[in-house]
Formats: C-alpha cells, sequence, structure tokens
C-alpha cells in the first residue's frame, strides 16, 4: 500500500498486522532510496519533522525524547563508570546527544550503516543530531557486526538503537550480534539494545531474553511510553557482565536543577525503576516461574534503594 496518499502518512507492516499509525503531512522534506532503505522525511502537522525508514517511523520531534533518553540513560545510570560507549546504529543522533551529556564519558564511537540518514538527521533533525557535534564523539560508516569484530575489551556500555528485525537491522535481533557485543565490552560493561514492543512481539522479545541469559549474567527488560511507536510503547534488552549490576536501580541520581541543565523530559530515576515493572501478562511470558512479586520490583533484592541508598526528590 502507499504509505503517503492524500495528505495523510500511514505506517502499515507486517511487524504490527491490522493496524496503523497515521499522521497528516503538511509537506514531504525528503524522500530518496539510498544504499539500504527508502528514507523519508516529512514535516507532519501535530509531531513535527518526522524520520521514516522503509516506511517504519523511526523518531518525531515532539516525542523522540522518551526513547531517546531511556535507551540511553538506563545502562548509562546502571554503570559505575561508563567511560567509553559504543552505539551501533542511532543515525538520527539523539542517543549520541544523550551519552555527551554524562561527564563520566570520556569517548563516544558510532557505527552507522547507512551514511544517507546521518546526512538527512543533520539537515531536517538538527535538535535531535546536535551531539554530532561533540569532541567526545567518532563517526564510523559501516557494519556493526564487521566494526566489532574488530574490536574487542573495549566498550563499558554498547548502545544498539536498531530500526526493527527487518531488512539491514534483522541481524542485530540474533545471538550472534549478542556474543560479538559480550568480546567487545570490557569487564562488569553493559549492553541495551532496543527491545521491541510487549504488544506486539512477546515471542521475539522471550527468545531474546532467553539466549542472552546464556551469555550474560545479568539480563532484563524495561520499556517506555511513546506514542508515535507502535500500540504505543517501546523496550529495552539490557544485559550486564558484571553479576553484581541491578538494572533497577540507578547508581547516579541527578538533582532537578542538574534534570533541567541537561533538559531531561521524560528520565528520572523513578522512571528508571519504573521501566522494568511489567504487566501480568508480560511477566507470565518473561520471568521465571514463581518469582515474588517484590523480587520482581526490586530486581531480587531486598533493599530496593541499591548500593546508595537514596532515594530521589521528584518534587
Amino acid at each position: 500500500m502507499d504509505s503517503l496518499r492524500e495528505g495523510w502518512f500511514s505506517e502499515f507492516s507486517t511487524l504490527w498486522p491490522g493496524q496503523c499509525m497515521s499522521l497528516k503531512v503538511k509537506e514531504v522534506l525528503f524522500h530518496e532510496k539510498s544504499k539500504f532503505q527508502d528514507v523519508l522525511v516529512f514535516e507532519s502537522e501535530n509531531y513535527g519533522n518526522v524520520l521514516v525508514l522503509d516506511g517504519v517511523i523511526q523518531c518525531t520531534e515532539r516525542d523522540e525524547f522518551s526513547y531517546q533518553e531511556m535507551i540511553t540513560h538506563l545502562p548509562l545510570n546502571s554503570h559505575p563508570n561508563p567511560k567509553k560507549v559504543l552505539v551501533v546504529g542511532g543515525g538520527d543522533g539523539g542517543v549520541i546527544r544523550e551519552v555527551v551529556k554524562h561527564p563520566e564519558v570520556e569517548s563516544v564511537t558510532q557505527c552507522e550503516i547507512d551514511e544517507k540518514v546521518i546526512e538527512v538527521s543533520k539537515k531536517y533533525l538538527p535538535y535531535m543530531s546536535s551531539g554530532f557535534l561533540s569532541p567526545k564523539l567518532t563517526q564510523h560508516i559501516g557494519d556493526g557486526f564487521v566494526f566489532m569484530e574488530q574490536h574487542h575489551n573495549e566498550f563499558d556500555v554498547i548502545i544498539t538503537d536498531s530500526s526493527d528485525p527487518v531488512g539491514p537491522a534483522a541481524a542485530l535481533f540474533e545471538k550472534s550480534y549478542y556474543e560479538l557485543m559480550k568480546k567487545a565490552l570490557r569487564p562488569g560493561g553493559i549492553v541495551c539494545t532496543q527491545g521491541e514492543c510487549l504488544w506486539l512481539h512477546l515471542d521475539l522479545i522471550k527468545t531474546m531474553k532467553d539466549f542472552c541469559q546464556t551469555l550474560y549474567p545479568v539480563v532484563d527488560y524495561g520499556y517506555c511510553t511513546i506514542p508515535t511507536y507502535p500500540s504505543g510503547q517501546i523496550g529495552f534488552t539490557l544485559c550486564s557482565l558484571s553479576p553484581d549490576t541491578n538494572f533497577r536501580e540507578p547508581v547516579r541520581q541527578w538533582t532537578k536543577a542538574q534534570k533541567k541543565e541537561l533538559q531531561l523530559k521524560y528520565y528520572n530515576a523513578a522512571i528508571h525503576r519504573a521501566a522494568f515493572v511489567l504487566p501480568e501478562f508480560a511477566l507470565q511470558r518473561l520471568e521465571m516461574e514463581g518469582e515474588s512479586p517484590e523480587a520482581r520490583v526490586n530486581g531480587g533484592r531486598e533493599d530496593a534503594q541499591g548500593t546508595n541508598g537514596v532515594k530521589e526528590d521528584n518534587s
């Protein structure tokens, strides 16, 4: 079906059969096939500029902060000292923008396969792509598999900001990719990947969680809300090489003044904790049978305050 018709963009995909998201189009700003995928940018009526890859919405200016902040700050605020970060994908620049907000981060490397996405994001998504100006950033245009085969024991945190498991991103949802990330991590390293939607892809999420548990001592799954992603929700698969990692309690927290300075619009310590509180249908499919509700909330620990024993005031 034609995704652009009579002034509307409609997101059709076999990944969410029988439903679609539609946005009213003010103006098509860019539309071209790159070496890897169909790239579309349009100005919408209510959501600002919108980036679409192969007919699927990747981000909008109105709600992108939800996904970008959570896929970044969940892993970085679960690592005690994330000095060196790798971002696979993320051509719109939003994850880079959030990563470089952390003073602990000394360097961030981006490996993006499609240079055209970076190019159009710089032009049409200036706030998202602002992180590209950071002196901490080194960009590499190429395949994430090939890149990590050449970089072992190098990164504290790896964030995979990928599109859905079709086309060039399909391999990023397979066990072999998680094996490569494991080799690329330093001791105690953490990975965080785009984890699809609980309402639509629970079987895929279960499969990924099961094979991740054969590779990493700590595996967890969180999510956030975002209106322009399918079913209004997107998740994150998190894995750690350290058995002491508790993803459900941030190791550092920001004051109200710091959050304002960092221009955070979604993430805070309470949202960090809440991201891992799953609805019952998901728990029954993903969690170990017989796990107590208290363990689900506290990450299996009696002390819900974690190692620092400080609760944030979110007033």
